[in-house]
């Protein structure tokens, strides 16, 4: 009984977490929790990748070794965190914000989902749009069906990624299940403008696939271990946040570079 309350306690806790692989999943009936653990892995993951998912520990320390011997960067510079690979990043706000925020997320991830619908707009409003903070999109698809949507949402036109990352976000329950379907993923796509054609087409571009294995390959490196996974500057938050958390650490981070300015001799 002991141990059955303390499981029952873990995964309450992990559930606030965010979304990750977990051989804990319950198969019998489909959320989009089980879509994003996807049994084998990502469809950007190698099967240490996939193992290492499947493990997924919401409580796991980010300094420490990861699962297949990848060495996980402890205490990340914002070099670190801002260091690109063959794909552009998907930017929103003014290149010259004086803070970044980076988001990893999973299409299939409902807590990304309950994050775009809830603290998003506010979020924006308040920060993006005023200056206050770049915010940058970085792909890290959990399951083969998270995968499939993250190579439709780079094949977008770039003004068009954020807008199709909110309908992916807002139709979850539209297209997300435990078998890779490509028609309702490709049904939102559309939405965009993109042809079948083009979709089709995107899923045999290799260079992209690389480019967006690389994105993950290095969020790992980052020690992001789950969606969402933010970085505030180079500090990593696993958890999904809130509008009062962003003002908690973008607020202080704010003054101290306007300070710093005001300092600075002309």
């Amino acid at each position: 009984m002991k141990k059955a309350s303390v499981l029952a306690a873990l995964l309450v806790l992990s559930s606030l977490q965010g979304c990750g692989g977990s051989s804990l999943v319950n198969t019998t009936a489909l959320t989009p929790e089980q879509a994003d653990a996807g049994g084998a892995g990502s469809a950007f993951a190698s099967s240490e990748g996939s193992k290492a998912e499947e493990r997924f520990n919401p409580f796991a320390d980010p300094n420490e070794r990861a699962t297949g011997g990848r060495e996980v960067i402890a205490d990340p510079t914002l070099a670190d965190v801002m260091k690109t690979g063959s794909l552009p990043e998907m930017s929103f706000g003014r290149a010259d914000a004086p803070v970044t925020i980076v988001e990893y997320a999973s299409l299939t991830c409902p807590h990304c989902r309950h994050f775009h619908m809830t603290t998003y707009p506010a979020f924006k409003k308040e920060f993006i749009d005023t200056g206050k903070v770049r915010y940058i999109l970085r792909e890290f698809p959990i399951g083969k069906t998270s995968g499939a949507a993250t190579i439709a949402l780079r094949c977008a036109a770039p003004d068009k990624h954020l807008t199709l990352f909110g309908k992916f976000m807002e139709q979850q329950p539209s297209w997300v299940s435990q078998e890779v379907r490509l028609d309702p993923i490709f049904k939102v796509a559309s939405q965009v403008g993109m042809t079948r054609a083009q979709f089709d087409a995107c899923r045999e571009n290799q260079a992209m696939i690389e480019g967006l294995k690389w994105v993950k390959d290095r969020g790992r490196t980052l020690g992001v271990i789950g969606t969402p996974n933010f970085f505030v500057g180079n500090k990593l938050v696993k958890k999904e946040l809130s509008i009062e958390d962003i003002r908690a650490m973008v607020g202080p981070l704010v003054a101290a570079r306007a300070t710093a300015s005001a300092d600075t001799p002309r």
